[in-house]
């Protein structure tokens, strides 16, 4: 007997599911065990040509009563947002089905409200999908490190930002230039704020951070998120005379003490060795640095309907066999409780270029001004001479919020005409 699915959303990756299941019917229900069969798909608008070959008949607007149609089996969702995805899903779970989805901005806001309904009602929720398009990247946190002790994750896990800013590296591009490119072969929205200011990138922190950590406490508002906007030509050229490559990271890093774990995003300054600086285009990357395991890395395509397609049906598979089995995976049962710190207790580098008048005593006195917040100089060089004197500094690990206040009392020196330019520094998490 076949397994029913039922659709929320045919737009890009709706439809390439659909193509998907059809096309590959006879190996899916090998791996299964059973035939899987679209029972029905829902739509805002009936009569749109979707390309996706199928009987008219499944399409439907009434979304509810598909979740809770009796027949149905697994629910598979990709219409993004909050409302009504989490609407839907709840009732889906409430009438015993399944679920897959794809929203990462959902599980990053109420994830642990459908995990513990998916829990108490006895059902599946995947969602590989949410992060990193079709990297398998979620289940090995969640699974294959189960009994490991992971420390750090950090990632390019927007692939829009990763363009841009591998094109200013690669071309000496601008800002404004790259992300007109990035749109015009379709990486970039039209409205590309999501991704450029960093909100896609945080909510899939979040997700990670609640994986990798164990706990339940964090979500999309509880991540430090800065944007690429601000990133200049004058950024790439101090990384590159670093050794260094731009890259918009999400960093999840578990503290000291153990005690709390930090999330955030924001473009550092990258050593060209570490295998993250390497990842051009529109790729994403995650590096896991694990106590046991040490640092693994997963790499591929993150975005685009098909490689995201691939993710969301390799959910339906396992859940499908779950389901035949007449078993689920009760994610989030064990929450570690770990609490998120604030930016400021995070520990980081800053590379910072300043502006200042070429005249004795000048180093002497922005060196007082590290002193004076407890952060101390790795290294610093003079770059110009005259009205084009500038001083780059590089400090080393620090509470972020010192090294924000350095930042602000060296704006106040008159010797400083300006502070050019400041991005924090990442390394592997021993350098």
């Amino acid at each position: 007997m076949a397994m029913k699915v039922a659709l929320l959303g045919c737009g890009v990756v709706g439809a390439e599911v659909v193509r998907l299941l059809n096309r590959q019917s006879a190996d899916l229900a090998a791996r299964v065990g059973t035939p899987l069969e679209i029972g029905g798909i829902a739509v805002r608008r009936l009569g749109r040509d979707r390309g996706t070959g199928v009987d008219p008949a499944l399409f439907t607007t009434d979304a509810t009563g598909l979740v809770t149609r009796p027949d149905i089996d697994v629910v598979v969702e990709v219409i993004g947002g909050i409302e009504p995805a989490r609407s839907l899903i709840l009732d889906a779970i409430k009438a015993g089905k399944s679920v897959v989805t794809a929203n990462k901005a959902l599980l990053a806001e109420d994830g642990a409200t459908l995990l513990a309904a998916a829990r108490a009602a006895g059902v599946d929720i995947y969602y590989e999908a949410s992060v990193a398009g079709a990297i398998p990247l979620l289940r090995p946190l969640r699974d294959s490190l189960a009994g490991d002790r992971v420390n750090r994750v950090l990632g390019i896990v927007n692939g829009t930002t990763n363009f841009i800013l591998d094109r200013m590296d690669a071309q000496g591009a601008g800002f404004a230039e790259s992300l007109e490119e990035a749109q015009a072969l379709g990486y970039a929205e039209a409205d590309p704020t999501a991704d450029v200011e960093g909100f896609d990138a945080a909510a899939k922190a979040a997700i990670l951070a609640r994986l990798a950590f164990h706990t339940q406490n964090v979500t999309a508002a509880d991540v430090h998120r800065e944007g690429i906007t601000e990133v200049t030509a004058g950024d790439i050229a101090g990384a590159k005379a670093m050794g260094c490559v731009v890259k918009l990271l999400a960093i999840c890093q578990r503290a000291e003490d153990g005690l709390s774990v930090g999330v955030r995003v924001h473009p550092v300054m990258l050593p060209r060795e570490h295998p993250l600086a390497s990842v051009t285009e529109a790729y994403n990357a995650v590096f896991v640095e694990a106590e046991s395991a040490g640092r693994l890395m997963f790499y591929g395509p993150g975005a685009g309907g098909a490689p995201t397609a691939s993710a969301v049906l390799g959910d339906l598979v396992a859940v499908a066999r779950n389901r035949l089995a007449g078993t689920s995976v009760g994610e989030g049962g064990h929450d570690t409780g770990l609490p998120v710190h604030p930016m400021g207790q995070t520990v980081t580098r800053y590379h910072i270029s300043l502006d200042v008048a070429d005249r004795p005593g000048v180093l002497a006195r922005v060196a007082e001004v590290f002193a004076e917040n407890g952060v101390s100089i790795k290294n610093v060089r003079q770059e110009g001479f005259g009205d084009d004197a500038q001083l780059v500094l590089v400090s080393h690990q620090a509470p972020d919020a010192a090294l924000a206040q350095t930042v602000e009392r060296l704006r106040r020196l008159d010797m400083v005409r300006a502070v050019a330019s400041v991005m924090r520094v990442e390394a592997f998490a021993d350098a």
